[in-house]
């Protein structure tokens, strides 16, 4: 794993500034720490930070082709290289190290932009070559690895794994999108393609950009997305052994590495899952390490450490107190831009646990996606089938009119909290997830905001973003439509961004086997109904693990990785959270109304409702200004307005 960054004039051949670049790639050091370097020519720069995995002796990049005219700057890892590599020697290329990177310049010199169809693997790489003027940036296909970019107004292309990158360089536009703070407030992070910074963007999974010097800059290219066709007919047998056969594969080849490698072993299903799987396949005990809480209401330890037991791993644990909220502004740094998911405390906890042995972790990031796990799923469900029983025509405006009425119940199980029911009904499908999911929901939104904010937004509502992909889905199935939806949001914006900054905090690399684009393309074909049985969520993937897993990890009620919030809020962070909201950064930004964040605050701490999450989005949020304005090399920021 690594930390990627660079320079390309678009129009010229202008030579960059050397210690600029050495400042971009100096920022991620911590992606990388065991080699860095630098490479110029006229009207291009290239960074890389590394982290060795494979081939540790011949792997240092930049890379190049044989005669030096290709050149790439690569973070993630291609799995299949070792199939790659005979047959593009094949085709006549000579390969010089054992490096998966080396694949890269052969695969681009043989099948150009269509190079990255062939990879299978989490992968982000800037590459430049020479004979054909072009510039090259891809992105894989389900977004484990970031990439962020910008076009500055002189013609400068500037990218880097991390948005702090392209902060050291003084033309970035770094003025606040208001659509980045409705989109934050909304789903807790800034969703792909945007940053939270109007000059930045995000190259959203399965994206690539062919820049050619001197022609104009084209939109970024999509080149993979996953078909929910729901049209496979095999058994629950026949889907279970082939569910086997794949995972094992998956497993398989993430578990090629020079370096120590294990993996994380929470007690749910999936790391189980991943964990016995590499148990069959090693012939020596696995490295499994997990966060036990103090905290009895999170606390998996005793399920990870029957699936420890069972496969007699080198089971390491460590107990992360309920009070461990010293990372708020650590997280801020990590992130480099508002990200709103308090589970981030106990992932980089655990990624710190992991690299105390290990220089490679597996996990079990990406099941829930694919196989139908969060409880969310089936609630979305169960009021599709009530919304379905209803013409459109009628349930908007009498649902609407209900839920308008009646009163709210935060405090009582989600069946039973009438009035947001009735919102939810009056809803159609996507509306339903939005609201669902979101943090600040629409009318609590409009009251967080200023009015002046509301003026810049213009109308924008953060559901634009599930509205776009929702419209290349491809399919009207209710669980498969939010499956997608979650691929390309939740999953990329929150799930991944999450592990890869907390991993590489920690020189860590973590790969994810039940992230396989093969893998998520069959299970795409499978019905619905092998994914959600009646009320039981990975119905699938549980039965074929019936004969790997102990009854009591597969059929627990999910927990998830979380903190007390509420318990924080109301004791020991009280202060601190009131200080934060109506303290002096949030007031200069002009986004916020003082009376609303009063209202949050007041009825959180006397337990009249749970505003935790909204409270811990503002939070960071608030953290985030801090560190930025800390770490400027540029004049404070502002909101960006409209002329």
């Amino acid at each position: 794993m690594c930390g990627i960054a660079g320079l390309f004039d678009t129009r010229g051949r202008r030579d960059f500034d050397r210690d600029l670049m050495k400042r971009m790639n100096d920022i991620q050091f911590h992606r990388g720490p065991d080699e860095g370097d630098l490479y110029f020519e006229p009207g291009v720069a290239l960074g890389h930070r590394r982290l060795s995995v494979i081939d540790l002796s011949t792997g240092q990049q930049p890379l190049f082709n044989e005669d030096g005219s290709v050149a790439v700057v690569f973070n993630g890892e291609i799995y299949n290289y070792q199939e790659l590599v005979p047959e593009l020697e094949g085709l006549g290329h000579r390969f010089h190290t054992r490096s998966d990177t080396e694949v890269i310049v052969h695969a681009w010199e043989e099948w150009g932009e269509d190079c990255v169809l062939r990879f299978r693997g989490m992968f982000a790489f800037g590459l430049w070559d020479r004979n054909r003027q072009t510039f090259f940036i891809a992105r894989d296909r389900l977004g484990v690895k970031p990439l962020h970019y910008a076009l500055l107004d002189d013609g400068t292309l500037v990218f880097g794994s991390e948005l702090k990158v392209l902060m050291q360089h003084p033309g970035l536009d770094r003025r606040i999108d208001p659509l980045a703070v409705e989109e934050y407030f909304s789903l807790g992070y800034v969703a792909e393609p945007r940053t939270i910074f109007k000059g930045a963007r995000k190259l959203q999974p399965a994206e690539s950009l062919c820049i050619r010097r001197g022609e104009p800059i084209p939109a970024p290219k999509t080149y993979w997305d996953v078909r929910f066709s729901l049209d496979n007919p095999l058994s629950l047998g026949e889907a279970c052994a082939e569910l086997t056969e794949r995972l094992n594969e998956s497993v398989r080849l993430r578990m090629i590495a020079d370096v120590p490698l294990g993996a994380f072993l929470s007690g749910g299903v999936d790391s189980s899952a991943v964990v016995a799987c590499m148990a069959g396949q090693s012939s020596e005990p696995v490295n499994t390490c997990s966060m036990a809480f103090d905290d009895p209401a999170f606390n998996e330890s005793e399920f990870a450490q029957m699936v420890a037991d069972r496969y007699q791993t080198r089971h390491f644990v460590e107990t992360v107190k309920s009070d461990d909220f010293d990372l708020i502004d650590t997280l801020a740094a990590l992130y480099d831009e508002p990200y709103a998911d308090s589970s981030a405390i106990p992932t980089y906890r655990v990624c710190q646990l992991a690299r105390k042995h290990v220089t490679v972790a597996l996990s079990g990031d990406g099941g829930d996606e694919s196989f139908g796990g969060y409880r969310r799923y089936r609630q979305h469900l169960a009021e599709e089938k009530m919304r379905g029983a209803v013409p459109h025509g009628v349930r908007s405006p009498v649902f609407g009119l209900l839920g308008r009425l009646y009163p709210k119940a935060d405090w009582a199980p989600r069946v039973l909290r009438a009035k947001s029911t009735f919102q939810s009904l009056a809803r159609d499908g996507v509306q339903a997830y939005f609201h669902e999911v979101s943090i600040l929901r629409d009318d609590m939104r409009r009251r967080l905001f200023s009015s002046g904010f509301r003026r810049e937004l213009a109308g924008y509502n953060a559901i634009e973003v599930f509205r776009r992909h929702a419209a290349n889905a491809q399919t009207d199935d209710p669980l498969a439509l939010i499956q997608y939806l979650d691929t390309k949001t939740y999953l990329v914006g929150d799930i991944n961004t999450k592990v890869d900054r907390a991993s590489m905090a920690h020189s860590l690399e973590v790969r994810e086997p039940l992230m396989d684009h093969t893998l998520v393309e069959w299970l795409a074909t499978l019905p619905s109904d092998l994914k959600i049985k009646g009320q039981e969520g990975k119905f699938l993937f549980k039965k074929a693990l019936e004969p790997l897993l102990p009854n009591d990890v597969l059929y627990r009620p999910k927990m998830g990785f979380a903190v007390p919030l509420a318990r924080w809020f109301r004791g020991p962070l009280k202060q601190r959270v009131r200080d934060a909201l109506l303290g002096k950064v949030l007031a200069e930004t002009g986004i916020f109304n003082r009376d609303y964040l009063e209202h949050l605050l007041d009825a959180h701490q006397s337990g009249a409702r749970d505003y935790s999450a909204p409270l811990w989005s503002l939070l960071m949020f608030e953290a985030f200004l801090r560190n930025t304005h800390r770490s400027a090399a540029t004049p404070p920021m502002s909101v960006a307005t409209a002329p």
